[in-house]
């Protein structure tokens, strides 16, 4: 199989260049494109979800070799959650190679968090099928990088940190106010502002409405504490 400009492209943003392109093409292929005789990313998803997992497990056992189960498990969870694998995704932009139905794509498929997220992972299933585990894990922690020896600052519950920060700070807990919902039922899209009473406000857009007061809350704790 001879992959497209746009495919070879990717594969250097990637990182990783296909010794079998037809399983890159299989993990950016949507289920509202595919057929019996044409599959789509959702094998490589399952596949990919637990080669990431196992990468990021010794990872982060290898930057803190003191740190207890307790300490290990939200920095493991921040670091393979669905906005975090959507993030990377991003970075790559894997959106623009992603193969969608025309349903998807008018309904802005290749911007939502929750198809990037999947097509994240079935991309790492993939270059572990096509190149095995040092390949797949030399990707992973390139593409994560810093994320990796950050983590702990992130792996906070975001609402209980700003909950905490406006305590601290004799305010009331802050506000999650639903601004929109788009998309259809079966795969929504809602944004979250995330408000304090001095006026300061973050919004953020996820799947789900608790993902979304997640990143809201994250990301005004971010400006709040001069990181955004």
């Amino acid at each position: 199989m001879k992959l497209s400009a746009e495919m070879r492209a990717f594969e250097g943003r990637l990182g990783h260049r296909f010794a079998q392109p037809a399983l890159l093409v299989e993990a950016l292929t949507h289920s509202s494109i595919s057929s019996p005789a044409r599959g789509d990313n959702q094998r490589l998803e399952f596949l990919g979800d637990r080669v990431l997992g196992l990468v990021m497990a010794e990872a982060l056992l290898a930057q803190d070799e003191g740190a207890a189960e307790g300490q290990l498990a939200p920095r493991f969870n921040a670091l393979v959650r669905k906005e975090t694998c959507a993030e990377v995704a991003r970075a790559i932009d894997i959106g623009a190679v992603l193969r969608l139905g025309r349903s998807e794509m008018l309904s802005g498929g290749r911007r939502k968090q929750a198809l990037l997220g999947d097509a994240m992972e079935a991309v790492i299933a993939a270059v572990y099928l096509d190149g095995g585990f040092a390949a797949a894990r030399a990707v992973v922690l390139r593409l994560w990088g810093a994320r990796i020896s950050s983590v702990a600052a992130d792996a906070r519950d975001a609402k209980t940190a700003l909950q905490e920060w406006a305590q601290a700070r004799g305010l009331p807990p802050p506000d999650y106010v639903e601004i929109a919902r788009a998309g259809p039922d079966h795969a929504p899209v809602f944004t979250i502002a995330a408000r304090l009473a001095t006026g300061e406000s973050a919004e953020a857009e996820a799947g789900s409405k608790r993902q979304a007061e997640q990143a809201a809350a994250r990301a005004l704790l971010d400006r709040l504490e001069g990181r955004g």
